[in-house]
């Protein structure tokens, strides 16, 4: 199988899973214990915490481990609110939010916040004309993505920074999909989330960054892990592991882009060769080369993507958390497109484990499996 799903999961890197093993079987103590071993592991905690901290050009203590991207996107959205001392007012956020923001936003209006959801341009960007026009006095908070886990198209959050400050208005970011990829930095927000699965370290960890100058209160009072973002135990093995890989994927990313540059071109250039038509969605200069998100024309993509798992590639129809809704595309449709193209809508992902020599491969089991399928239409 030839995995082409690295915007879902990748695979922990040696050096995350070594040091995983490593403090595990070592390092077990609780770190919230004030015997040694306890202290141990809080030295291993707080060491991560720094390291995580300065790729983000953030200050130690504004870093708060989590479970998930998923759940540091919900914890820094309600840490957020929770300094404005208000339970109702005005939010904004896009049509192309990842699920967690989409359908926490969701319950937010149910609560009784105004809710005002952002459309985008056919390239997948928003208007910053629309989103100054839609803040108005009782706005508290825009919840904006950097990268698009599906089209890998880039939000220019320096820019809606700049412009959230001035109206005095908190913004958080969604960086699950661009951390250690492309440049974040945390002055641009006031909270930001990641995860460690995306970037070669394990499952279930992630993390929050939330500025120490929001004055943000715990939901649970008397919590005294994470400050009381986030109760439990932390898991100083995960941690570890998710700096480890955070150290080692910030590191190679100028060079990483470069190559997922070059193999991006190459496929696209190889299907198009072959006389199919492929359609790469969203804006060309603000994207991310590791993620293509793509149709063809007159093949829906859950077919596709089941042929391709038969023939050995392991493609998706976007982010694997929409898994199982038989539904179009939402991003796509966000995008302006009709419900026939958003169910056309394919996800390619390239990671560290795609040997370039593989490139051939996928255009002709790709070239294959449209030939197999356009013929049978003609017939």
């Amino acid at each position: 199988m030839i995995y082409l799903d690295y915007a879902a999961t990748t695979p922990m890197s040696d050096s995350a899973l070594e040091v995983y093993l490593n403090v595990a079987k070592n390092y077990y103590g609780n770190p919230s214990s004030l015997h040694d071993s306890g202290s141990d592991a809080k030295q291993i905690l707080e060491a991560s915490r720094k390291t995580v901290a300065k790729i983000l050009q953030a200050q130690p203590e504004e870093i708060f481990f989590t479970g998930s991207g998923s759940e540091s996107n919900q914890l820094a959205v309600k840490a957020l609110l929770s300094s404005t001392g208000k339970k109702m007012g005005h939010l904004i956020t896009s049509g192309v939010e990842h699920s967690s923001i989409r359908y926490f936003f969701d319950k937010l209006e149910k609560q009784g916040f105004r809710v005002t959801r952002l459309g985008v341009s056919g390239d997948g960007r928003i208007d910053m004309q629309e989103l100054a026009k839609s803040i108005h006095g009782d706005t508290l908070l825009v919840s904006i993505q950097h990268v698009n886990s599906e089209t890998g198209v880039i939000q220019d959050v320096e820019e809606i920074g700049e412009l959230l400050k001035e109206k005095g208005v908190l913004f958080h970011s969604d960086c699950v999909q661009s951390f250690c990829k492309i440049d974040v930095q945390a002055s641009w927000v006031d909270a930001l989330s990641i995860s460690a699965h995306k970037i070669y370290g394990p499952k279930g960890m992630g993390a929050a960054y939330i500025s120490k100058k929001v004055d943000w209160k715990p939901e649970i009072e008397g919590t005294t892990q994470e400050k009381g973002l986030r109760a439990g135990t932390q898991d100083t093995a995960g941690i570890a592991a998710f700096a480890a890989a955070s150290k080692l994927a910030y590191g190679d990313r100028l060079q990483d882009y470069v190559k997922y540059e070059s193999i991006q071109k190459e496929l696209l250039e190889g299907i198009a060769s072959r006389g199919w038509k492929v359609i790469d969605e969203g804006n060309k200069t603000h994207k991310i080369p590791n993620i293509l998100g793509l149709r063809f024309p007159g093949i829906e993509g859950q077919f596709l993507m089941l042929e391709c798992s038969q023939a050995g590639l392991a493609i998706s129809t976007g982010s694997a958390c929409q898994v199982g809704q038989d539904q179009p595309n939402k991003t796509l449709l966000a995008m302006g497109r009709t419900d026939t193209e958003a169910r056309e809508f394919v996800r390619i992902s390239l990671g560290k484990g795609l040997d370039e020599r593989q490139i051939v491969q996928i255009i002709e089991k790709i070239d294959a499996i449209l030939r197999r399928h356009f013929s049978k239409i003609k017939a």
